[in-house]
């Protein structure tokens, strides 16, 4: 584990029974909350990138926090993928199964030139639908996405399989759970 994940892993917060009994929930709030920790995030996920990209295409709402810092830290846009009604112009969208009802995601139609090179950046993978979502959206809009970054990984959830089998690695999380 690298000294960006250690920093990362220490300040995950484990909740008991949130959202329901028996459930462990990982908090990453006092990631976020922590300078160091935040810092350390970003400093890791701009670091897995392979290679140079156009931008980093981040998901509501939480992919907004880290997403826009790794860009920054690339010298490379952030664009954001949001859910309906919440951008101007027009738009491509994709709905899509969650484990308990569906949902959607938007994205503006001019967010990105042709070819555009793209790292998906998200808080929490857990069943990879959100990520698979937004590189739909990415290919709608003619860019390329060239893998993935996640602050944590809940793997026995499937997530990673399910990007890496849509073709959309190389996944790389911080810290799993």
């Amino acid at each position: 584990m690298t000294s960006h994940a250690r920093v990362v892993a220490d300040l995950v917060r484990t909740v008991p029974d949130f959202p329901s009994p028996g459930v462990l929930f990982s908090d990453i709030a006092p990631v976020l909350a922590d300078p160091a920790g935040l810092a350390a995030a970003v400093h890791a996920m701009a670091e897995a990138v392979p290679g140079p990209i156009d931008a980093v295409v981040g998901v509501e709402a939480r992919g907004f926090i880290l997403g826009a810092p790794v860009a920054l830290a690339l010298g490379c846009g952030f664009v954001p993928v949001r859910k309906p009604g919440k951008l101007p112009g027009a738009l491509v969208s994709h709905s899509y199964a969650l484990e308990y009802g569906e949902s959607s995601l938007t994205m503006q139609v001019d967010a990105l030139p042709p070819g555009a090179r793209v790292w998906i950046v998200d808080d929490v993978l857990a069943t990879g639908g959100t990520v698979v979502a937004t590189a739909d959206l990415v290919r709608q809009v003619g860019g390329v996405t060239v893998g993935v970054g996640v602050l944590l990984e809940l793997p026995d959830l499937g997530g990673r399989d399910r990007i890496v089998g849509a073709g959309l690695g190389p996944v790389c999380s911080v810290v799993t759970s």
